[in-house]
């Protein structure tokens, strides 16, 4: 795995995944996108992992895309980021949308922790997160316009569950910066927290102690219907419950419960 992310997984199956270049903000190079879709494909099949929790060392989470990437468009007719295919095909999108989509498509939670600056392609990589937290101080921008650009990092599928359409529109046509304030406003973030990643990893100890094939199954079920009709949602919902019904782990979930004791789990098949 690269040095430019370290992953700890802990004992009760956290993930503590961290962006490692902290020297320039932990910003977007080809490697780094590279490194996020592998880290985020190897813990997606890892059945032992129950929550991810993702955050960056140093003085922010991410600045966005790399500066010298910017250089090497004066000139240049396209793009060389957005063409080159990173990883496996098991994430959708290009190699720069996999960053937010390979975290969305995890089987399991995934925690974002933010402070410090999240931009452009930074906050996209966070909006990717099941639920993030973020410091009151933290900053961010949708600043793709900033330097002639659409934000492209899987936006379209990440942003519209969040905010209304013109809020959408107001940031990505300003690329104004805002704070943690407003974001938490706006719906872009989930909590506000003055330890954002000790909140995000105590959340994640909290989700790993309950059943993880119903944790995996519910997280399914809400990326597969959030957007189809009811009659889609209401298939899913029983279908899904079915597998649960009478597994070991639900089984053992319930047994715990009359014993007054805490669950012992197996990982999921």
């Amino acid at each position: 795995m690269s040095k430019l992310i370290t992953v700890e997984i802990h004992s009760n199956g956290v993930a503590d995944v961290r962006l490692n270049q902290p020297e320039k903000y932990n910003s977007l190079s080809p490697k780094m996108f590279e490194a996020i879709t592998e880290t985020g494909e190897l813990l997606s099949i890892n059945k032992s992992v129950r929550a991810i929790v993702l955050s960056g060392n140093g003085r922010g989470f991410c600045a966005g895309l790399h500066i010298d990437s910017f250089k090497k468009m004066v000139g240049s007719t396209k793009s060389s980021i957005t063409t080159k295919s990173f990883s496996s095909d098991t994430t959708p999108g290009n190699s720069v949308q996999k960053i937010s989509m390979v975290w969305k498509c995890a089987p399991v939670p995934v925690i974002a922790a933010l402070h410090g600056v999240s931009y452009g392609g930074g906050l996209q990589l966070a909006l990717g997160a099941d639920i993030r937290i973020a410091a009151p101080d933290a900053k961010f921008s949708i600043m793709e316009v900033q330097w002639g650009l659409i934000p492209d990092c899987g936006i379209t599928q990440t942003l519209r569950e969040l905010v209304p359409l013109d809020i959408a529109k107001e940031l990505s046509f300003t690329g104004r910066i805002f704070g943690g304030e407003e974001a938490l406003r706006l719906g872009i973030i989930t909590q506000l927290s003055d330890s954002p990643l000790e909140s995000a990893l105590n959340l994640a100890e909290l989700i790993a102690t309950k059943s993880p094939n119903a944790v995996r199954a519910s997280k399914k079920l809400f990326e597969a219907t959030w957007h189809e009709t009811g009659s889609t949602g209401l298939t899913l919902e029983e279908k899904l419950q079915k597998k649960l019904i009478g597994r070991p782990n639900q089984v053992e979930t319930v047994k715990a419960n009359f014993e007054k004791r805490s669950p012992q789990y197996i990982d999921p098949e």
